[in-house]
Parts: structure tokens; C-alpha cells; sequence
């Protein structure tokens, strides 16, 4: 039921920002929701921190950017990010 509820929260939280731009290995996300929210900024960096396949996670409350850098085949280990890695490359505008 956990991994349930992780696939879910990862979900919502790739629908509700957009993909400024995607490198394997690099990903920035850009969320409106994010700009002079600091729990929210604490929610996601607790979130994405929590993956051992995820390296840095660094927000901007200023800017609403989400800059997300990892290894691509350590990532990849995991079903449910590569999974959202995939989406983040379909949906990438750069």
C-alpha cells in the first residue's frame, strides 16, 4: 500500500508542474504552486530527497524551478522513476 501511495503523490506531483527541460541525468521542473510557497518547497524536497536514486533536489520559492539531478542508470533501478522519467522526457519542452 506504501509504494501505492509514493506512485500517487509522484503522479500528482508530475501533473501539476511543467518540464522546462530534460537531459538523462537533469531534469528542471517549473510549478507556479511553488513560487513563495515554503511548505510546499519542504514537502517536495522531503519527497523527491526520499528516493536513494535521486542526487540533488534544489528548489527556488523565487522562481518556481525545481532542478532535479541524479544518475540516469541508478534512477533507472527503479521502476516507478523510470517510469516518471520517461513521462518527464515525452513532456519536456526543451
Amino acid at each position: 500500500m506504501e509504494g501505492e501511495t509514493l506512485n500517487i503523490k509522484l503522479e500528482l506531483l508530475l501533473r501539476s508542474v511543467d518540464v522546462a527541460s530534460y537531459i538523462p541525468g537533469r531534469i528542471r521542473l517549473r510549478s507556479k504552486k511553488l513560487v513563495g510557497n515554503l511548505k510546499l518547497e519542504r514537502e517536495i524536497k522531503s519527497q523527491l530527497g526520499s528516493f536513494n536514486e535521486i542526487d540533488t533536489v534544489e528548489t527556488s520559492t523565487t522562481t518556481g524551478s525545481i532542478l532535479i539531478t541524479y544518475v540516469p542508470d541508478n534512477l533507472r533501478s527503479n521502476k516507478d522513476l523510470a517510469r516518471a522519467e520517461k513521462y518527464i522526457a515525452k513532456h519536456a519542452k526543451k
